[in-house]
């Protein structure tokens, strides 16, 4: 079997472990910490907890069927790859909110004196405090969710309701998910005795879900920056090479002594860093080593440069338009400005 196709055999199997563990720890946060004390969270599962909460339907079921639904859309609409790992995602994710639901009730019913047994028979694992179970809910649900989209996987729902729109509208993922939420968690409003207070948890762990995703994608996402000064660079660059990191040489020259030197420039995954430090040291103790954090970094080896054309949606942008010009603007200047010193760029230019 080819290299490559071993390392993709393997990316995608580990791609696979991490969307199970993702599910697995979003399925807990919602049996063990959401169901219990009837608190809606965004989404399918939102959907499906509502259906719960007014007619007792286990929220695995309408959680499935509405997926079905929307997954035949999104082969229809985005494509088959699209949704290979969301299948598996769903399919998985229901399995867990049932199984998981069914094993609290049994063993809440088998300890009685444990738990608050309040609704549904579901036991309320956090005693009386339905605040502190938002939180750990949501975080639960935050995390698994951050690490099913950090492995490329979705768990379907808003997310592919987002995707659509996305594709014919210019709403950004984000806006239409949020929106999406902000609608499913205010239902609950209609639900017989529900409490405004409860509709406020639900708003919470749409906030702590959101915060917790993004600093679980970032987080793993995170790529750091090197400079390298040594007279063993050729040494250090090889060895970097090996790693599967590229590394660019860069001609420099030491303004104290006036010497050529060579600079290597290395971009890497955070979690590298420690590996690119032991080369370098292993190799030059002496070595003038500069890492920084840097925002984004595109292309191969890291993420996918997406760069939205616009040009068709606004109209006052046509191809035969004429360029701006590359000379400086010239500025007519007031009668009360000195003629004598006009010295004036514009920024544009400068």
């Amino acid at each position: 079997m080819p290299l490559w196709t071993s390392k993709k055999a393997i990316q995608e199997a580990n791609d696979y472990l991490f969307i199970t563990l993702g599910c697995i720890i979003y399925a807990v946060g919602i049996n063990c910490f959401l169901l219990p004390y009837q608190i809606t969270s965004g989404g399918v599962a939102g959907i499906g907890a509502l259906i719960f909460y007014a007619f007792g339907i286990p929220q695995a079921y309408s959680y499935l069927f509405i997926n079905i639904i929307l997954l035949i859309i999104a082969i229809k609409e985005l494509g088959f790859s699209f949704s290979i790992k969301t299948i598996y995602a769903v399919f998985l994710l229901t399995f867990l909110l049932e199984f998981i639901r069914v094993f609290l009730v049994g063993y809440g019913a088998s300890h009685t004196a444990d738990f608050d047994i309040i609704y549904n028979q579901m036991p309320q694992i956090v005693h009386g405090d339905a605040f502190m179970s938002t939180i750990l809910g949501s975080a639960c649900v935050g995390v698994g969710l951050g690490v099913v989209f950090l492995h490329n996987g979705s768990t379907g729902g808003t997310d592919i309701i987002a995707a659509v729109i996305n594709k014919y509208r210019d709403v950004t993922l984000g806006q239409t998910i949020m929106l999406t939420d902000i609608i499913i968690v205010s239902s609950s409003l209609l639900l017989p005795g529900y409490t405004i207070s409860r509709t406020l948890y639900g708003y919470t762990t749409l906030i702590i879900v959101s915060m917790l995703l993004d600093f679980v994608v970032d987080s793993g996402r995170q790529s750091v920056q090197f400079f390298i000064f040594s007279s063993r660079y050729q040494d250090i660059a090889n060895a970097i090479n090996k790693t599967g990191r590229g590394v660019t040489a860069l001609n420099a020259e030491g303004w104290y002594t006036h010497r050529d030197i060579r600079v290597l420039v290395v971009l890497a995954k955070k979690r590298e860093s420690t590996n690119i430090f032991r080369i370098i040291h292993h190799i030059d103790p002496n070595a003038f080593v500069s890492q920084s954090k840097v925002i984004g970094v595109f292309g191969y080896g890291f993420d996918h440069l997406k760069v939205k054309d616009h040009s068709s949606k606004n109209p006052k942008i046509r191809p035969d338009s004429p360029k701006p010009s590359d000379e400086a603007p010239k500025l007519n200047l007031p009668d009360w400005v000195e003629q004598h010193n006009p010295t004036i760029h514009s920024p544009h230019t400068d």
